[in-house]
């Protein structure tokens, strides 16, 4: 496939398979090439085998040799015979034993594998560095059947905690009744015993009484023979010698009775005691009983409970697992006893590899849309538009998510990582063979280790290990610890070799080195014309030499191209003569980096010049941002004629005079010019000549050079005031007649003094009435003149120039007890120290200023350093000259803040040891910002033409009415006014005449410098334009709505890149913004960068700035209410407002 067949190129994710086609065969030794015979090893990361011979035409045993063997393949040792050139082309491939996930996809932000899945980047680093397992698969059955058998365990857990109760509460129930019955018989044997007591008794008691009754009855007749005593109760009942009577036995009966009674009572009473003891022993038992009932149940009821809570636990935890789901090692063991047939979880991209599979991108987008759709949460809205767009691309792009993990990864050619023999027997390598070594190394041993059924806990370490591998081949600077080369520089990578400007594609395909260009010092070529630069002769001739071998041969002085090659060596003089010509018709492109902006590079016709220096016209120099303080410039030559053509017409200096930034001269007068013009323009009283009156140049011309009048002189001129006026005698100055000869005829009379300004106004002037060549000329014209009379001045400058003003000691007096009382005052405790700082600096600033004021005053305007300062001659005006002659003022530390400590002295009277110490900072700070920021700049730039290269004028007009209104009195943007902002653009609407009604811009018709002179003087207040903002055009932009090219001056042509321009203009200043705290040579006030390019990068990243002010949404009066400790700021706007809006033609207006 050639080159040039290659319409479009589309970078788009390799499958596994892809992968494989494009290989030649599969790497799978680390080895590269045999140090003995220093050829490549076989199946390794240089095989023939696989990559093509190294010869041409030749196999590696050295069967086959010659091309009448072409496309053969070696029997023996498997090289296809052809040319070793295929070594730059073929590629192998590495089988690799684990899938492993490709590091752009996953440590890159956004990282696309993680907005995929939905994983935040470190959760998918843990997973994919084997630190947390990832849940790849959920078997939906098995989870049923587990919650069904989860079911039966809590039903046959609860019948067997049922069960158990139960038996217990039967063994309570029986010792309970057991100790019942005991008790039953103690109290039956306690009721015998009493009974048996009782029966004994009363018949003891009866025995008694029966006896005595006897003897009661003996005694009824005879006396008793003794005291008859009623034994049981030892009552007397009949005294010895009384007759027994029925009333002894009346009484007999009722002691019996009374003694029957009494014995009845104590032996029931005895008998209750013992009874109650055994009731007493009774009741804790049945207590006890009933107390270990209640515990059994309420054990059960907690064992139930626990076990309905740990199955539903299970069962919450069952229904809980889901894939992508991230669980710790110890969960992980946990989980898998428990429901390892219910999930699958792994680690690795292989785990990753498992889900990404199984992914369906329709139903997803489908899903996320919805999610959109659906969602009330912003943040959660943002989140799936964020994975919808990967997902969508990934649909459209037919990519399959799964190939961001490599299965196979592509070994590049080896011809692109060379290997090469150095002097001493020692080889240098690419580093991306070392890294493709780690790979393989890693690779077989893993396959090895999984051969042998290692520890899963070894598998992991290595697969972990091949991962990293990987991630530092492919991109070595984003892995967390580069690797590096036995500790010294971190290996470049295959993401390293294409990134950057050291990368493939700004190093070698875009920044190709150039045949036919060269590069010298550059110095001042004061006597070129605008569209010429001094090319030294040998370099020339270096450059031209085909051209020049030509034309030798076509004029005969040599015979063939070899002849001509050979004069052209020995430089004769018919060489010089053939190269004068060539270079008449060849204009040769110069350079200067950096290329900012499209001035950058512009052509020139050569001129051949002695010595080795490039010259080029002062003029450009502005353009070209060169000095001449060692500055190198690159030369090259346009070749073909279209080449040549373009160059003569586009790129030609003399057409390039205005900046395409902003439409202003790029070609200004500058330094010894303006002193040169200034000098000439300027008047003086009293000098030689003054009053004279001269009728024509002529004869002003002869009296100057005669020595009769003095450039300075104020004299009577015979002039026309302004081209077609009428002659007049005119009051002005010999050097005012003198620069007016110079001038075109449309410019003249020029009747004022000459200062960088006025230079820049005259240029932009000419432009406008003399066109292009016309001010090539003028400007030409003017550089001879003033360099002829900057030296004519006779400016110079010396020590004693520089006059310190006597007030310079009061003022600093003055100063300083003020801010020896503001001092005094905080340390009185009445300001804060803030206060006293801010105070101090101002202090010192009020000084700086009065002191620049008096230095100014003092300086004589009409002396060498005045005619300096006043012309603009110079860079920073009177800023220098106070530094050298006033005081150096307040300076800035290396943090941009302010040291409330000022340099007093200045340069003429040198600094003090301190002073200068503090001078330091700023200097140092300044070349620091230098080096750091310009960086920044370059990369902003690059930036802002990424994103603008699109816009480009695509069509003359996109028929739109639309535009945006510029008020005069609010149109002061960027510092820029209403007249400058409406300058180059056309008319949305017509622009009338606020008095007469007449129209003075008609639509579509381009708003000029005459157009805006009539505006300014009708007092229109405010002009609808069209504008970019409002084109409607699809693709880019279109003529009208853009309007005027700034370079050129006129409508822009269809075709011009206006996103580049505009991202230039805003890059070429941005790198000049860096580079200005060097030349202030860091004195505070110079404003330091940091307000510059971080500025301007808040602004176009729309980040919310450091210390943002609160700043209220409309203008008008504000009230602070008071209520408590609560605060309430109402604002009452002062202007009623106004707004206009848009209604489509088919809506209908709800609001009235």
């Amino acid at each position: 496939m050639e080159i040039n067949d290659i319409r479009a190129l589309r970078i788009s994710l390799a499958s596994p398979e892809q992968i494989r086609q494009w290989s030649h065969g599969e790497v799978t030794k680390p080895e590269t090439i045999n140090y003995r015979r220093l050829r490549p090893e076989k199946d390794g990361l240089f095989c023939e085998a696989i990559f093509g011979p190294t010869k041409d035409w030749q196999c590696y045993c050295g069967k086959y040799k010659k091309v009448r063997y072409k496309g053969v393949v070696c029997e023996k040792c498997g090289v296809e015979v052809t040319h070793s050139r295929v070594r730059r082309e073929r590629m192998g491939h590495i089988e690799l034993a684990t899938p492993i996930a490709h590091i752009w996809y996953t440590r890159r932000s956004p990282s696309y594998l993680g907005l995929l899945l939905n994983i935040s980047q470190r959760n998918l680093d843990r997973v994919l560095y084997f630190a947390q397992y990832i849940i790849t698969e959920i078997d939906e059955d098995a989870r049923q059947r587990a919650l069904r058998r989860l079911d039966e365990e809590l039903s046959r857990e609860t019948n067997r905690l049922n069960r158990a109760a139960q038996e217990e509460l039967e063994a309570i129930d029986a010792q309970l009744a057991e100790e019942v019955g005991h008790a039953n018989e103690q109290r039956e044997a306690l009721q015998r015993e009493m009974e048996e007591r009782l029966t004994a008794a009363t018949d003891e008691v009866m025995r008694a009484a029966t006896a005595l009754q006897e003897a009661l009855d003996k005694a009824k007749d005879t006396p008793a023979t003794e005291d008859l005593i009623f034994a049981p109760s030892d009552t007397l009942i009949l005294r010895k010698g009384e007759v027994a009577r029925r009333e002894h036995r009346s009484q007999l009966n009722a002691i019996v009775q009374d003694k029957l009674n009494e014995l009845d009572g104590r032996i029931h009473e005895e008998y209750a005691a013992k009874i109650n003891e055994l009731a007493q022993q009774e009741a804790p038992a049945q207590q006890r009983a009933q107390e270990e009932r209640q515990a059994v149940q309420e054990r059960l009821a907690a064992e139930v409970a626990e076990v309905k809570q740990r199955i539903e636990a299970d069962r919450e935890e069952l229904q809980s697992l889901r894939k992508k789901q991230l669980i710790n090692e110890s969960r992980y063991r946990e989980l898998e006893e428990k429901w390892g047939r219910v999930f699958r979880a792994g680690m690795g991209a292989e785990a990753i590899y498992d889900i990404v599979k199984d992914i369906d991108l329709n139903s997803m987008t489908d899903a996320l849309r919805r999610e959109m759709r659906q969602t009330r949460s912003k943040q959660r809205r943002k989140k799936a538009a964020k994975r919808l767009r990967v997902v969508e691309a990934l649909v459209h792009s037919e990519n399959r998510p799964e190939w961001m993990i490599l299965t196979a990864l592509p070994v590049i050619p080896p011809e692109l990582r060379p290997m090469v023999q150095l002097d001493g027997g020692r080889f240098a390598t690419s580093d991306l063979n070392d890294l493709y070594r780690r790979v393989v190394n890693r690779n077989n041993r893993l396959k090895h280790l999984i051969k042998l059924q290692a520890p899963e806990v070894i598998i992991r370490n290595e697969k972990r290990m091949l991962q990293e591998a990987v991630d530092s081949l492919i991109d070595n600077s984003r892995r967390g610890k580069a690797i590096s080369l036995r500790g010294r520089r971190q290996l470049k990578s295959l993401s390293d070799m294409l990134k950057g400007k050291q990368g493939r594609f700004r190093r070698n395909l875009l920044g190709k080195r150039v045949d036919y260009s060269g590069r010298s010092v550059i110095v001042v070529g004061p006597d070129l014309k605008l569209h010429q630069c001094g090319l030294p002769k040998r370099m020339a001739l270096e450059l031209f030499r085909p051209f020049v071998m030509h034309k030798l041969v076509e004029y005969n002085y040599a015979i063939n191209v070899k002849g001509a090659k050979r004069l052209v060596e020995r430089e004769t003089p018919e060489v010089w003569e053939v190269l004068e010509e060539v270079i008449k018709t060849r204009p040769v492109l110069l350079n200067r980096a950096p290329t900012l902006h499209r001035l950058g590079i512009q052509a020139f016709e050569p001129v051949l010049v002695e010595g080795n220096a490039i010259q080029i016209h002062p003029l450009v120099c502005f353009a070209f941002n060169a000095d001449f303080d060692g500055d190198q410039m690159a030369v090259h030559v346009p070749l073909s004629d279209r080449a040549v053509k373009e160059a003569r017409e586009l790129m030609l200096a003399s057409k390039n005079l205005l900046l395409p930034a902003n439409g202003e001269p790029g070609v200004g007068p500058s330094k010894d010019m303006v002193l040169g013009c200034y000098y000439m323009t300027i008047e003086r009283d009293g000098m030689l000549g003054e009053g004279k009156v001269f009728g024509s140049y002529d004869e002003l011309a002869l009296a100057y050079s005669l020595g009769k009048v003095h450039i300075h002189a104020k004299i009577k001129f015979y002039t026309e005031p302004r081209p077609g006026e009428p002659k007049q005698l005119i009051d002005t100055t010999v050097g005012r007649v003198l620069f007016n000869e110079a001038l075109p005829e449309p410019l003249r009379f020029k009747n004022e003094v000459m200062d960088k300004g006025g230079l820049k106004k005259l240029v932009a002037e000419g432009y406008q009435r003399l066109g292009m060549e016309g001010t090539a000329e003028l400007v030409d014209k003017i550089k001879e003149i003033g360099f002829r009379y900057a030296t004519r001045s006779g400016t110079t400058i010396a020590i004693d120039d520089l006059q310190v003003p006597e007030d310079k000691a009061r003022i600093i007096e003055d100063v300083t007890n003020r801010v020896a009382e503001v001092e005094r005052q905080y340390r009185r405790g009445l300001i804060t120290e803030n206060e006293q700082y801010l105070k101090t600096v101002e202090l010192w600033t009020e000084a700086t200023e009065e002191v620049t004021t008096a230095v100014s005053s003092a300086l004589d305007p009409q002396g060498p350093l005045g005619i300096m300062a006043n012309s603009g001659a110079t860079k920073g005006g009177l800023q220098p000259i106070r530094q050298l002659a006033g005081m150096r003022g307040l300076m800035a530390d290396p943090s941009g803040r302010i040291i409330p400590l000022p340099i007093r002295s200045n340069f003429r009277e040198g600094l003090t040891t301190l002073e200068y110490f503090i001078s330091t900072h700023g200097a140092r700070k300044g070349l620091a910002d230098t080096a750091l920021r310009t960086a920044d700049a370059g990369y902003l730039t690059r930036r802002l033409v990424d994103v603008a290269q699109d816009v480009i004028i695509n069509a003359e007009d996109c028929g739109t009415k639309d535009g945006i209104w510029i008020d005069a009195k609010n149109s002061q943007v960027a510092g820029e006014t209403f007249a400058e902002r409406i300058l180059g653009r056309l008319a949305a609407q017509p622009i009338v005449h606020p008095q007469t009604g007449e129209i003075l811009v008609d639509r579509d018709q381009m708003i000029d410098e005459d157009n805006i002179e009539a505006i300014k003087a009708a007092g229109v207040e405010g002009a609808r334009v069209r504008s970019p903002m409002t084109c409607q055009l699809r693709y880019g932009i279109c003529a009208k709505c853009y309007g005027r090219d700034l370079a050129r001056g006129d409508l822009v042509h269809i075709g011009e890149a206006t996103g580049i321009i505009a991202a230039q203009s805003i890059g070429e200043p941005g790198t000049q913004l860096t580079l200005r705290t060097f030349h202030t040579g860091g004195v505070a006030g110079g404003g330091d960068i940091t307000q510059g390019l971080p500025r301007v990068q808040e602004l176009f990243e729309a980040r919310i700035p450091k210390g943002e002010a609160t700043i209220a949404e409309i203008s008008g009066i504000l009230h602070i209410e008071r209520d408590g400790d609560e605060r309430t700021v109402r604002i009452v706007s002062t202007e009623p407002r106004q707004r206009e809006y848009e209604v489509p033609a088919n809506w209908s207006i709800k609001v009235e």
